[in-house]
């Protein structure tokens, strides 16, 4: 293939843009995309190999590692589950459970998939890890490669699938028996699915992927709640995706005007919201139904945001949020006040919500320093004296070795965006702008740990593999030999 910079120089004035249509055009071939789908398959090969090793070091027993105390609670909580005696615990329990009494902090979910893999295989807690990482070690690079191809041509998809294979937080949170590997892939896929039923809309009725959207959105939620916080923004930016003008495909600087939506878009899209949003409350309402038999209250799916946000404002940080209270102070369960520990749990998170609330009420001065404060820890890259040397090796290899790419990689895309070199992929691109916006504030503003923002780098890993790809192009370009030779003539 002659130069495509050459031939191209005037198409693009950035570096994003230029790899992307060099992308495009290297993918047209048959061969190109054979090429593709083998180095693609290799990483999903070599993702899987890289998570199941890590899932037979853990082993078949479940102890504390760090940042993982929560596979505790769910190899404890399913094994009472197996037992007979539901979902409770044996003796008093995070946050502040009573012994054999109903619990609903921990996702039901997930509870689930350990429950039956005890319940049919006995309780090896190997199994459970061999399981999901091999299902995750496949989806996730591969939602990886998706959305990376959606947005930025195959080979930031390809390298993004790589990173995200090879990536040690993923590598090591794939084994542990806690929700975040599936939720990781889950928030990937409502992402990938929802631009893909834009897409569809676009065209006609997809109540198909309307109704793949509507599952796996629920299945995400049910791992971690929270993000139902986002599900606001994914509407309506579906909405807007669906309904705007037609993106011209035309790079010309002047293009013809764009013509007017058509209407015929508007009842499809309400109706595939409605089936999207039925779906959600089928398999969200079992699950409060359940809550009101044993608690007598509502609660919609789980117990943990008030205990959460009463925590993460509480006056004992003062204007400094720190992500652990420090072991010689009082523990979180100290700060709960006598009169609530009386409480169920699902009375006691409704009494510490409004607590939380009224921390805010007081001093709102004071709240918006110490969300400010949370926003170092949150976006943490350096090695700390208070961590285990594991967790310092798994953050620098990680977060830190990707961050120089992952601002470089979204300089060039909101630099694309602004630019309009991204006429057909800009809206999904904002998507995921926005996912990472969103997403990172709801923990910023509530309570900030590194494993929080996983589902973030899940993303970011994309705009990385963007600086990566152009850089190489660029560096290519200037030291190919047929780029010397021009300059020198």
């Amino acid at each position: 293939m002659t130069s495509f910079y050459h031939r191209h120089a005037g198409t693009s004035n950035t570096l994003a843009g230029a790899v992307k249509n060099a992308e495009h055009e290297e993918s047209s071939a048959p061969s190109a995309l054979s090429a593709v789908h083998k180095i693609l398959w290799a990483i999903l090969a070599f993702a899987i190999l890289l998570r199941l090793a890590a899932a037979l070091i853990l082993g078949d027993k479940v102890v504390v590692l760090p940042g993982t105390f929560d596979q505790i609670s769910y190899h404890t909580l399913a094994l009472r589950l197996v037992s007979g005696h539901g979902f409770t615990f044996p003796r008093l329990w995070w946050p502040l459970t009573r012994p054999d009494e109903p619990t609903a902090h921990w996702s039901y979910l997930y509870t689930l998939y350990l429950a039956g893999i005890y319940r049919l295989l006995g309780p090896h807690p190997l199994i459970a890890r061999l399981l999901q990482a091999t299902l995750v070690g496949f989806l996730h690079p591969l939602l990886a490669y998706l959305l990376g191809r959606r947005l930025f041509g195959p080979r930031v998809g390809l390298v993004a699938a790589g990173w995200t294979a090879l990536y040690p937080y993923f590598v090591y949170y794939s084994a542990t028996l806690m929700t975040e590997p599936f939720y990781i892939t889950g928030i990937l896929a409502t992402l990938y699915l929802t631009m893909r039923l834009a897409e569809e809309l676009r065209r006609g009725q997809a109540w198909g992927w309307a109704a793949g959207l509507g599952m796996t959105l629920a299945a995400t939620v049910l791992l971690r709640q929270v993000f139902l916080l986002f599900l606001p923004f994914l509407l309506i930016w579906l909405g807007w995706a669906t309904l705007r003008t037609n993106p011209n495909p035309n790079p010309n600087p002047n293009p013809n005007p764009d013509p007017a939506p058509n209407p015929a878009r508007q009842p499809h899209l309400i109706l595939s919201t409605a089936i999207i949003l039925a779906l959600l409350a089928l398999f969200i309402l079992p699950f409060t139904a359940y809550n009101y038999a044993r608690f007598h209250r509502f609660v919609l799916l789980n117990t943990n945001a008030g205990f959460a946000f009463f925590w993460g404002n509480h006056p004992i940080y003062g204007d400094h949020f720190r992500s652990l209270l420090p072991a010689d102070g009082p523990s979180y369960q100290d700060l709960i006040p006598p009169e609530l520990r009386s409480l169920d749990e699902a009375a006691m998170e409704k009494a510490l919500l409004k607590r939380g609330i009224g921390f805010i009420v007081d001093d709102p001065i004071r709240f918006v320093r110490l969300s400010i404060t949370r926003i170092p820890p949150y976006f943490k890259f350096w090695p700390d004296p208070d961590s285990a040397p594991i967790s310092n090796v798994a953050r620098v290899l990680s977060f830190a070795a990707a961050l120089p790419f992952i601002l470089i990689g979204l300089f060039l895309a909101l630099r694309g965006l602004w630019r309009r070199c991204y006429p057909q992929t800009g809206p999904d691109i904002l998507l995921t702008l926005v996912f990472i916006l969103v997403y990172s504030g709801i923990h910023v503003l509530t309570w900030t740990l590194i494993r929080y923002r996983l589902p973030v780098d899940a993303v970011l890993l994309i705009y990385a593999s963007l600086a990566l790809v152009t850089l190489w192009h660029r560096l290519r370009r200037r030291f190919s030999p047929s780029t010397r030779l021009m300059t020198e003539h």
